[in-house]
């Protein structure tokens, strides 16, 4: 409401994450050049009390959860029809909508200004592409935070489009919410649908129907892989694959509000396993590819045009190729005008007026993506292997007890990987494997049982990669890492600098020499 009410306004609306910190909150404020700000809780307004005196242009203050937005609706009663009608179309479609600031995984965030136009083309594309999805009448369940490019886009998607919108800002509600508010189709990143197939396969394993669970698993991925096929399923597995939706899949299907059967997917690979899985099951994940500085989507899967494991086809009105040195570069009316105050940065990233991504990739004939990785995080072994850690994290953060994966070796003699443990769901695994459920994470991460299931699914990822690539050892941080310690971003990115600062005599007893058993440090080869 208070996005289109600024655009009504003719004003310029630049979001900060409500988990931002005083000199984040800081620096986007004064970057921004920002004269008013609008808080939705007292404790945001003290975030911003404290860096008051820094940010001298900001003049005004509302605050949602008092009567400030009342007393601003009061101010406007004297304003007429035609100044508002004036206001709003004092801004066309090339003007500039917003600035929204990078999650700054290296160094200072940088604000993109996207443009009218952008959020305007995606939309009536969007639309246009996939009317299964964006139709009158269908709802979505928001939990991503709205100063996301992505839900800030789906925002305004689903008011052109006329679809229900639901909002549940905890993550640790969006089960209930679901069960509530039934959506036709979801909005996540890879590590919530892992979420919600290791909270099933724990559940089930409590029990006492873990081997069930596996074998509706594995039936879910034969059967979509067959549907690929020109053959498609046998008759013996459409059997099988109907036995198990009455006990399984139905279930689940149940437990997102019985009316899901699309979910968009982005921010990092999906994954074939999990994508199979959930197509199997009734839920058709789409893999979408974009980036701030694109306005969200560029590339998206269409429901009878998608292939699982790859991002899908450009939407209309954008292109992609792919440079010489494999970097996906991108051009649209969606992709920024450029960084704020920053052309230095903008020289570097447009050229042409293709958008260097940053990220490495493959384009098939038929124009689908396969991304492996960013081109800044790409590790080089002292050997000179090329390594791209999320080949290697993505796979091991589908563990059900792994938080996050973070790959080092750049300049190393081997791979290793410092591994978090997952304060939610660590306690039902320990539990279903016959140790303590309520052991600390410094407790687990010295749980013979936890390191022996670690480097079981290290040997797995593995098996997938060459020996030069292969993780040889692997260290377990006793704490949490989150974006509240400073390693994650708001969309759960790795801020690996900040990382490899923090736990550097981690890293350095990795390459060391013997393993060790100390209070931080678990090794093995």
């Amino acid at each position: 409401m208070i996005d289109f009410a600024h655009w009504f306004a003719g004003a310029v609306s630049d979001p900060i994450y409500e988990t931002s910190a005083p000199a984040q909150i800081e620096w986007v404020l004064a970057d921004s050049e920002a004269v008013a700000v609008i808080v939705e809780t007292k404790d945001h307004q003290d975030r911003f009390e404290k860096i008051k005196s820094n940010t001298p242009l900001v003049k005004q203050l509302w605050r949602l959860d008092d009567d400030s937005l009342f007393k601003l609706v009061g101010l406007g009663k004297s304003v007429t029809e035609d100044q508002v009608e004036k206001a709003r179309t004092s801004r066309g479609l090339d003007d500039l909508a917003t600035i929204i600031y990078t999650s700054g995984t290296t160094g200072k965030p940088k604000g993109c200004e996207l443009l009218h136009r952008g959020f305007v083309d995606l939309s009536k594309n969007s639309q246009l592409e996939l009317p299964e999805v964006v139709k009158e009448g269908n709802g979505t369940l928001l939990f991503l935070p709205l100063a996301h490019v992505y839900a800030r886009f789906i925002s305004i998607l689903c008011v052109h489009g006329g679809i229900r919108v639901g909002h549940q800002p905890d993550t640790k509600n969006v089960a209930a919410g679901m069960q509530s508010f039934k959506p036709n189709f979801l909005l996540a990143v890879p590590r919530v649908f892992e979420k919600v197939y290791n909270s099933a396969e724990q559940k089930a394993e409590a029990g006492g129907k873990g081997n069930v669970f596996r074998k509706a698993v594995q039936v879910a991925i034969d059967y979509s892989r067959a549907l690929d096929t020109k053959k498609g399923p046998s008759l013996g597995l459409k059997l099988q694959h109907k036995v198990f939706d009455a006990l399984v899949y139905k279930k689940l299907r149940a437990a997102m509000g019985g009316k899901v059967e699309y979910a968009v997917s982005g921010g990092a690979p999906l994954g074939e396993r999990l994508g199979h899985f959930f197509r199997s099951i009734g839920l058709v994940v789409l893999e979408g590819y974009g980036l701030t500085e694109t306005s969200a989507p560029a590339m998206i899967g269409r429901p009878n045009d998608a292939q699982i494991g790859k991002v899908g086809r450009v939407l209309p009105g954008c292109a992609v190729k792919i440079a010489d040195d494999g970097e996906i570069l991108l051009k649209g009316s969606n992709v920024l005008r450029g960084y704020w105050k920053n052309p230095e940065a903008t020289k570097a990233s447009i050229q042409d007026g293709w958008f260097r991504t940053g990220d490495i990739g493959e384009l098939d004939e038929q124009g689908f993506i396969s991304i492996t990785g960013r081109k800044k995080e790409l590790i080089v072994t002292s050997g000179g292997k090329n390594v791209a850690p999320t080949a290697l994290e993505d796979p091991l953060r589908a563990s059900p007890i792994i938080g996050q994966a973070v790959v080092i070796g750049d300049q190393r003699q081997f791979v290793s990987v410092l591994i978090s443990l997952d304060p939610e769901m660590l306690p039902v695994w320990l539990g279903n494997n016959g140790q303590k459920a309520d052991l600390t994470l410094s407790q687990a991460a010295k749980n013979p049982v936890v390191l022996a299931e670690l480097q079981r699914k290290i040997d797995e990822v593995n098996a997938t990669v060459s020996n030069a690539e292969a993780i040889k050892k692997f260290a377990v941080i006793e704490s949490e890492l989150s974006e509240e310690s400073g390693h994650l971003t708001p969309s759960l990115k790795i801020k690996r600098e900040a990382v490899t600062r923090d736990f550097a005599p981690v890293i350095d007893e990795i390459y060391g020499g013997a393993p060790t058993t100390s209070e931080t440090l678990k090794t093995q080869d």
